[in-house]
Order: structure tokens, then sequence, then C-alpha cells
């Protein structure tokens, strides 16, 4: 997709949206970050700039680092999965969660939230709140998933939630018969990485230490592996599953069609779809699937161009209380890359 232009940087459609990043970088709004782009037809420039680490010592960003991926779990890891199973017959995505958690709100056979099927909770079309600190609780990560399985939830607009990726975390785990941080990441991924190549996060209040290496959600962290967030990757790992999705497309896999099948005018089965506004930039087609993690991370998809790309940043290091820029960011990198 591009060529090299000697040792300050590439030319053509990576070299237009690095200048972006690298522009962000020297403003001090990001400490560093990796852009990848992958083709259906295997091209791949991946190019790293700026500090993995400032506080309290710095080091530098590499196409190598790994990174807390955030909400890109939900799609990576937890929605691939879920997927899968529904395209095996192991789980209907229209039947409700109790038909693998019974348990659910047990003690109100009557309540919304038995009503909460598999197809609601991977199109955020649920009634559970965007967020809530699970983890101020002090619970063992036993009696946390006990706790919020009987938990009455009040219910509100439909939003974007991380309750919904918990819950389907919950449904693998009874299915797999094991923990989330026990069960196979995926091929170049892991629930944690090795402190020294690892992009830091934040100064946790909560933990009372710089967090690297290891999850940064605290609801994740709590429950020691939850659905919604704990993947750790690199961008060549993120490009690998992007170019894996293209050659599904291809080839019409079943999973890959219900990734792209719309639920919402904003939402497929996990993903995002193109729309006015959003982190994927206007460029793009509207055959474009992505999505973003709070730590500042994204991944997006097109598949009429055949082209996937890669933004991950630790826009959250030292504090997420910054305004880092990072939505404008990923719209003018996005844009960028589809400007071709």
């Amino acid at each position: 997709m591009t060529t090299k232009a000697g040792s300050d940087g590439v030319t053509g459609v990576a070299g237009r949206a690095f200048a972006l990043v690298r522009s962000a970088i020297e403003k001090g709004r990001i400490p560093g970050g990796v852009l990848g782009i992958v083709d259906r037809n295997g091209g791949r420039t991946v190019l790293a700039h700026g500090s993995a680490q400032v506080f309290p010592d710095r080091r530098p960003m590499t196409r190598e680092t790994w990174f807390d991926l955030a909400s890109l779990t939900k799609v990576i890891f937890t929605t691939t999965r879920i997927l899968k199973l529904a395209a095996a017959g192991a789980i209907d995505l229209d039947a409700s969660l109790t038909s693998v958690i019974p348990d659910f709100r047990q003690q109100d056979i009557s309540a919304w939230e038995r009503k909460v099927t598999f197809r609601q909770c991977l199109g955020h079309l649920t009634h559970f709140p965007a967020t809530t600190p699970l983890y101020i609780q002090g619970l063992s990560p036993h009696l946390l998933r006990t706790s919020e399985l009987q938990r009455e939830w009040p219910k509100g607009e439909s939003v974007y939630s991380d309750m919904n990726f918990i819950l389907l975390g919950f449904v693998l785990e009874r299915l797999m018969g094991e923990g989330i941080r026990d069960m196979d990441a995926g091929s170049g991924f892991a629930f944690s990485a090795p402190l020294e190549l690892s992009a830091a996060t934040e100064q946790c209040p909560w933990r009372q230490r710089m967090i690297c290496g290891e999850v940064h959600d605290e609801n994740c962290a709590a429950l020691e592996g939850a659905g919604h967030a704990g993947l750790f990757g690199t961008a060549d790992a993120v490009l690998d599953f992007a170019a894996g999705v293209l050659e599904g497309d291809a080839r019409g896999d079943p999973v890959v069609q219900l990734m792209r099948q719309p639920l919402s005018d904003r939402r497929t089965h996990g993903w995002e779809r193109h729309h006015a506004g959003w982190p994927g930039g206007d460029v793009c087609s509207a055959a474009t699937i992505g999505h973003t993690g709070f730590t500042g991370t994204g991944l997006w998809i097109d598949f009429e161009r055949g082209r996937a790309w890669t933004l991950l940043t630790n826009r959250i290091h030292p504090t997420r209380h910054f305004d880092s820029g990072i939505f404008d960011l990923r719209r003018q990198v996005g844009d960028a890359v589809c400007a071709s």
C-alpha cells in the first residue's frame, strides 16, 4: 500500500494518516501510537511513534508494543465467540440469556432482565445502564458474579452498555466451564502482557499504582476476567484478526455475515456500523464496521474497499483526565486511510 521514503517516514495513504498521529504526539496530546493498515490482498503497513510510557520512566513505542485493547475485547473476543456458537447451533441468538444462565434474577421470574436475549446484548438494545462501578463492592470475583446476576437493575433507555458484554462473558464461562482468563485468548492475543513490552495506561487511584501489562478496566480487574474488556495485543495481532474477517467475508463466513448485519442505525452484532459523525470518519464506505476502546484503541474494517486499519494509542497515560483529542484524531486518520 505504501513505499518507504527514507528513515523519516513513508509516502501514500499510510504516510498521510501517520502524519496525523505523529502531529498529535508532538503536540503532547497523546504519548504515543501505532497505526496499522491491511488490505484484502495482503498488503500491510505498521508505523509507530512516541512513547509507550512517560511516567515514572520513559520507554519508546514500537511495532511490538502490547496494548490493553479495552472494549476491542467486545468485538475481537466476545462477539466472535458468541457468533461462532450461534453459527454452530449451540445457542439461539433470539433466546434469553436464561437459556444458559437459568439463575439470572431467579428471585423474580417476571423480571425484565430474564427476557434479555443474546442478540439484544450484542446490539446494545437492552435497558442496562452504560456502566456502573461494580469494583467498589470489594467482593471476590465469584461473589461479584453472583451479586450481579441477582441484582435488580433499573430499566432505562437502550444505551451502549458494558453490562451487555459482562453478561455475554458470563455466558461463555458457563458454556466453556472455565473463567475467561483461562480461555484461549486467540492467536496473538493474551489477557495480560509483559510489563517491559506494554503501553502504560493510567495511574490508578483504586489500585494505587501505574497500570501496565494488566487490565486497566476496574470492573474487569475485580471480576478477574470479563467479556467487555481485558484483551491485550499488538497492532499486528489486531490486523491479523481484521485480515481474517476480510477473508471470511470473501468466502461467505456466516459469522462475518452476522458481524455485518445491521441491528439498528448504529449497530450490528457487536460492532458499530458507519453513521454520520462516527469515529471511523466520513470517507469510508457504508459497508464499514468498527469499534473503539477507552484506553485509546480502535479498529475499523471497510468491506467495500477491502481495507482495515487500527489506531492504537495510550491516550489515558498517565491520566484519563485530559483532553487528548482522540475522537477527532480517529476521524481524521480514518478519512486519510480511506481517501484514495
